[in-house]
C-alpha cells in the first residue's frame, strides 16, 4: 500500500541557534526545534529529567481527602483492601500501592477482577466478597473506579468507604466516595493529564511520604514499577510521564525487584529501554490477565521468594505461550473467513466465529487493521450475543462511527481508536451494513498511513556519535516517537530476502558511502528491486551490533522508487 511521506519543514535559523546555543549536533537539534522543545528548562527536562521535576503531588484534586483518610487507616490499624485491574497497569499499581502501604506499617488485602467472568471496573458482588472475606472498612481502588457510582454507594450500604485512585475519563457523575483522585476530572488543576493508574498511584505514595516526612527514597524506589506500568499503558511519554520513564529505566536497570528482573531476563532482551518493556515483559504479565490469571503476575512482582519467583516466571512465560497460540488460531480463522468473503474489499471489516477467547480478539483486532489499514471488529458468539473488540485507523473514529450504529448493538465502549461492544446475532448483518455506510460516508477509502519524517538527510553527513545522541531522546513511545528520517537518491548495491523470504536486506551507495539497510517483514519487495536502482527510504538510524563490529544501518519503515 503506498504510504504518503509528511516531511516535517525544518526552521533552520532555530536549529543552527539551539545547536551552537546549548552545543548539540545539528541532527539532535532539528529533532528538539522539529517537537518545539526548544526553551532550556524544556531542553534540559526532556534530555536530563531530575527527581526535582516532578509536579507538586498536593495539586492533585482530592489528594488531601485521600492521605488523612489512609493515615486514619493505618492509626485505627484499620483492614484495607486495595482494588485493581488485570492488565500491566493495574497490576503495577496495585504492587506500588501494597508494598509502600505494608512499609509504612498498614497490611492490605487485594482484589483483583477476572477479566473472562467478571471483566473490568467494580462491581458489586467482588464488593460483597471484600466485605464477608476480608471484613474491610476502607476500599482504595487503582486504575480503576471513576465510573463506579453505584458500586460505590453500594460499599457504603456494607460499612465501607472507598478512596477512588483512576486515570480514565469520568462520566457525567463522579462516584461520592471520600475522595475521587483522577486528573481528567473536569474540575482538576493538576498540570498534567495523562498519567497512567499507576502514576496516580505514584503520587498518591509521593504525597504520603511528604506528608508523613518520610525520605524521597520511600516513593522513589519504587520507580521501576512505576515505569514498567506507565510504558505498557500507552500513555504519552512526555511532561511527568517522560520523567517517569527516563528515571525509571534506570532503575530497572538495576532493579531489586527479583519478579521484574526475572521475567526481563526470560524475555531474552540485553537491552532494557521501552522496547523491552513493550515487547518482552508487559505481553507476559498480560497473557496472565487475558487468560485470567492476573494473580500470578502480582505475586511475581510482590515475591521475595527466588524459589517461588523461579516458577511464577515459568508459569507466566506459559501463559504467553498459550496466549500466542490462542491468538494465532484466531487471526488464522479470521483471514480465512476474510479472503473466502473478500472482507478486504470493504471499508470495513467486521468477522465473527464461535467461542473466540474474550481475553485475545482485542490483540488480533489490532493486527488485522495493521495488516488491511481498515478498521476491524471481531465478535466471539457464545450462543445469540456477540462479544467484541474493534480497532481504528488514524483518521476515523471508531466511536463516534458506533454511535450511529446505536439500534443495532446492546451496548459498547471506548474511544476513537479502540472499542468493546456486544450485538446481537440477529442484528449482525445489519450492523455490518451500517458500520460499513458510516465509513463510507466519511469517505475512510481517502485516507491513507501517514509516515510522519523529522528530516532529509544526507547518509555521508552521518556521523556514529550523531547516532549515538539520538539516546537521549529516549525512551520512545506515544506522544515521543522514534525519529524517522527520509533518504533520497540511493543506489542499490547488493539486495536479497533474509529469514526465508520474511525480511529484506539491503547494500545502499550514496556517493562513496556504502550503509547497510534492513526491513523487517519486507522481504517481497526483494523481487521489486534489483541492483544500479536508485531508491527514496524512510526510516531510522542504528547502530548494528555484529561479531563485535559496529556499523550504521538504516531500519527501513517504507522504500520506494526515486523520481
Amino acid at each position: 500500500m503506498n504510504k504518503k511521506w509528511n516531511i516535517c519543514d525544518i526552521n533552520e535559523n532555530k536549529v543552527e541557534e539551539i545547536s551552537k546555543k546549548y552545543n548539540l549536533n545539528r541532527l539532535l537539534s532539528t529533532i528538539l526545534v522539529n517537537r518545539n522543545i526548544v526553551e532550556k528548562n524544556d531542553i534540559d527536562l526532556f534530555l536530563n529529567p531530575t527527581r526535582n521535576d516532578f509536579h507538586d503531588p498536593f495539586l492533585m484534586i482530592d489528594i488531601k481527602p485521600a492521605i488523612n483518610r489512609i493515615k486514619k487507616a493505618i492509626s485505627d490499624k484499620e483492614k484495607v483492601t486495595i482494588y485493581g485491574d488485570y492488565d500491566v497497569d493495574g497490576i503495577t499499581s496495585v504492587t506500588v500501592l501494597k508494598s509502600f502501604l505494608h512499609d509504612i506499617g498498614l497490611e492490605t488485602s487485594v482484589y483483583i477482577p477476572n477479566r473472562l467472568h467478571e471483566g473490568y471496573g467494580l462491581n458489586k458482588e467482588a464488593i460483597a466478597k471484600i466485605h464477608k472475606d476480608y471484613n474491610s472498612t476502607l476500599m482504595i481502588t487503582v486504575d480503576c473506579g471513576i465510573t463506579g457510582v453505584e458500586e460505590v454507594e453500594f460499599a457504603k450500604t456494607l460499612g465501607i468507604e472507598t478512596i477512588v485512585t483512576d486515570h480514565h475519563e469520568p462520566s457525567s457523575k463522579i462516584p461520592k466516595a471520600i475522595a475521587v483522585v483522577d486528573n481528567k476530572r473536569q474540575e482538576s488543576k493538576y498540570p498534567f493529564r495523562e498519567l497512567a493508574g499507576v502514576g496516580v498511584t505514584f503520587k498518591l505514595i509521593q504525597a504520603l511520604s511528604i506528608e508523613l516526612g518520610l525520605k524521597p527514597e520511600a516513593y522513589l524506589k519504587y520507580l521501576d514499577i512505576v515505569c514498567l506500568g506507565t510504558i505498557s499503558d500507552i500513555v504519552p511519554l512526555v511532561d511527568e510521564n517522560r520523567v517517569i520513564t527516563k528515571l525509571g529505566l534506570m532503575l530497572v536497570n538495576q532493579t531489586k525487584n527479583i519478579g521484574l528482573k526475572s521475567i526481563i531476563n526470560i524475555s531474552g532482551y540485553k537491552k532494557i529501554d521501552s522496547n523491552a518493556i513493550s515487547f518482552g515483559v508487559a505481553p507476559r504479565l498480560n497473557a496472565c490477565g487475558r487468560l485470567g490469571k492476573a494473580d500470578d503476575a502480582l505475586q511475581l512482582l510482590l515475591s521475595n521468594n527466588v524459589m517461588e519467583v523461579q516458577e511464577l516466571t515459568k508459569k507466566i512465560n506459559g501463559y504467553n505461550l498459550e496466549r500466542q497460540k490462542i491468538e494465532k488460531e484466531i487471526y488464522d480463522s479470521a483471514i480465512a473467513k476474510i479472503e473466502k468473503e473478500n472482507l478486504d474489499k470493504n471499508n470495513t471489516i467486521v468477522v465473527s466465529g464461535e467461542n473466540w477467547h474474550h481475553g485475545v480478539i482485542g490483540i488480533v483486532s489490532s493486527k488485522i487493521t495493521e495488516k488491511y489499514f481498515k478498521p476491524s471488529i471481531l465478535l466471539s458468539f457464545d450462543g445469540e450475543a456477540g462479544k467484541g473488540s474493534g480497532r481504528s485507523i488514524q483518521g476515523f473514529d471508531l466511536y463516534n462511527a458506533l454511535t450511529k450504529c446505536l439500534d443495532c448493538i446492546e451496548q459498547f465502549g471506548g474511544h476513537a481508536m479502540a472499542i468493546g461492544l456486544t450485538v446481537k446475532k440477529e442484528k449482525l448483518d445489519e450492523f455490518k451494513e451500517k458500520f460499513e455506510e458510516q465509513a463510507r460516508s466519511e469517505h475512510i477509502e481517502d485516507i491513507v498511513p501517514i509516515i510522519n519524517i523529522d528530516a532529509r538527510v544526507s547518509i555521508s553527513e552521518v556521523s556514529r556519535d550523531m547516532v549515538e545522541s539520538l539516546k537521549g531522546l529516549e525512551p520512545y513511545g506515544e506522544g515521543n516517537s522514534m525519529p524517522i528520517f527520509a533518504f533520497k537518491n540511493l543506489k542499490i548495491d547488493s539486495i536479497r530476502a533474509l529469514s526465508e523470504g520474511k525480511h529484506l536486506k539491503l547494500t545502499i551507495r550514496e556517493n562513496n558511502t556504502i550503509v547497510n539497510a534492513i526491513g523487517f517483514n519486507l522481504g517481497q519487495l526483494a523481487n521489486l528491486y534489483k541492483i544500479g536502482d536508485k531508491v527514496d527510504i524512510a526510516g531510522v538510524l542504528e547502530i548494528n551490533s555484529f561479531n563485535g563490529v559496529d556499523s550504521l544501518q538504516i531500519n527501513i519503515k517504507d522504500i520506494m522508487k526515486s523520481v
